[in-house]
């Protein structure tokens, strides 16, 4: 169990200001953006199976029904919290690429090229969108920074 929060470190200056660049990361239209891609990704990946036609393979409908979820609830999450949570972009990278790599990994029966292809499509794109969600955290957390110096 966590202990609450002080009313101190809450109205601490670096916290406020991190808070205050994360807000302002996330309301660029660039990451708006990027965000609204990710989460049409997962969406997408959800109901890819009945999209396209592949549901009679019910592993990799599954499959594709509980990583599209997990991929929009987690980039749902980036808009509402996101100096807690853009580290778990990591988190998409690995659904979009186990997305990519799922056709084979979990089809128990030979699919049609439409699944397959379907698959690597929003996985690369979901990858794209992972990464570019990861370097607006890493592009935050360097410039957000500047008076932490290291020691000689």
């Amino acid at each position: 169990m966590t202990a609450p929060t002080s009313p101190r470190i809450e109205h601490h200056p670096d916290i406020m200001a991190l808070r205050a660049h994360s807000e302002e990361t996330t309301s660029t239209p660039t990451a708006q953006g990027v965000e609204a891609l990710a989460l049409l990704c997962g969406i997408y990946l959800a109901a890819s199976p009945w999209i396209v036609g592949f549901s009679a393979s019910t592993t990799l409908t599954v499959n594709n029904l509980i990583t599209g979820i997990a991929l929009a609830c987690l980039v749902g999450g980036f808009g509402h919290a996101y100096e807690r949570t853009h580290s778990m972009s990591w988190a998409g990278l690995c659904i979009a690429a186990w997305t990519i790599v799922s056709p084979w990994a979990v089809s128990g029966h030979p699919f049609g090229t439409h699944a397959l292809v379907s698959n690597v499509i929003v996985g690369a794109v979901a990858c794209v969108a992972a990464l570019a969600l990861a370097g607006l955290g890493v592009s935050r957390s360097a410039t957000t920074r500047p008076g932490l110096r290291l020691r000689r």
